[in-house]
């Protein structure tokens, strides 16, 4: 029984496992014939790229001796231009350093020649002004000896002008300077320097009219009597002078001053007087 168990066992084993093993030969085969091809395949492949690999060498190799060539044929050319230019550059450079030197000969020659004709002006110049200048310097010493004539003839006629000034007591009892009568007098005055002189030449009228420091207004001229009446306002103060005479100081005082200023009138006309206010030198400051 057992016999048949174990024959029947293989039996089917047989039947399965013979299909199997071809199938699996089968697909061992197919595989063989598909990696032979696939190899048959990639050789083919790498002997087309190495081809082509061998031919791109080829072709740069040809074209590098090529360019090479090209480079060298193109740097001896440049080499030869080169050569020609350093040489027109140094026939160049040689021919603007003798045109250099002719031209600075020439620019010598001529300055030369120019300044030969300078000093020959130069001398001639000197001469006509050493001329000019003894001349000049004849007229001049002339003039300056007329100058002095002149000067010590008026210097004779001022002292002899102040001679003839008079001192003169002022209606306020003060002696006073030198008292002038006329333009040539005053002008000695104020040679003389000793003090500041105002000339005033005022009509008859109501308001005050300015004279130096101060306001005057004359109220009264009477030509037959050569006499006057004033006002004289100084430091808001009026004072009235009255029927004083022609030369006479009419003397005040001013805060600004020690010494009394001086009010003289030469000459009494119609409604008019003329004459000068004298201040004194040395005033103070006004308070």
């Amino acid at each position: 029984m057992e016999d048949r168990t174990n024959e029947y066992e293989s039996s089917t084993w047989r039947q399965w496992h013979t299909p199997v093993i071809l199938a699996i030969a089968v697909v061992l085969l197919v595989s063989n014939i598909y990696f032979y091809w696939d190899h048959h395949q990639l050789q083919q492949r790498l002997r087309r790229i190495q081809n082509s690999v061998e031919s791109d060498l080829q072709t740069l190799r040809e074209n590098t001796a090529s360019s090479a060539q090209t480079t060298a044929k193109t740097l001896e050319e440049l080499r030869t231009q080169l050569d020609d230019e350093r040489g027109r550059a140094m026939q160049a450079a040689n021919q603007a350093a003798q045109n250099a030197r002719r031209h600075a000969d020439d620019l010598a020659a001529k300055i030369q020649t120019e300044h030969a004709k300078a000093q020959e002006q130069v001398a001639s110049a000197l001469g006509e002004v050493k001329e000019v200048a003894s001349t000049r310097i004849a007229e001049v010493a002339s003039h300056v000896n007329t100058v002095d004539t002149q000067v010590a003839q008026a210097r004779s006629e001022l002292d002899k002008t102040v001679a003839e000034l008079r001192s003169v007591r002022g209606d306020l009892g003060v002696e006073s300077g030198l008292i002038a009568t006329n333009a040539k007098e005053l002008a000695a005055l104020r040679e003389l320097g000793e003090r500041n002189y105002v000339e005033f030449n005022l009509a008859k009228t109501n308001k005050p009219q300015r004279v130096g420091a101060i306001n005057v207004v004359l109220r009264k001229a009477d030509p037959k009597r050569s006499r006057f009446t004033v006002d004289v306002i100084a430091d808001d103060k009026k004072v009235e002078k009255k029927d004083r005479t022609i030369n006479e100081p009419v003397q005040f005082y001013v805060s600004r001053a020690r010494q009394p200023y001086e009010l003289v009138v030469n000459e009494v006309q119609k409604d008019r007087i003329v004459g000068y206010l004298a201040v004194p030198k040395v005033e103070t400051a006004s308070r």
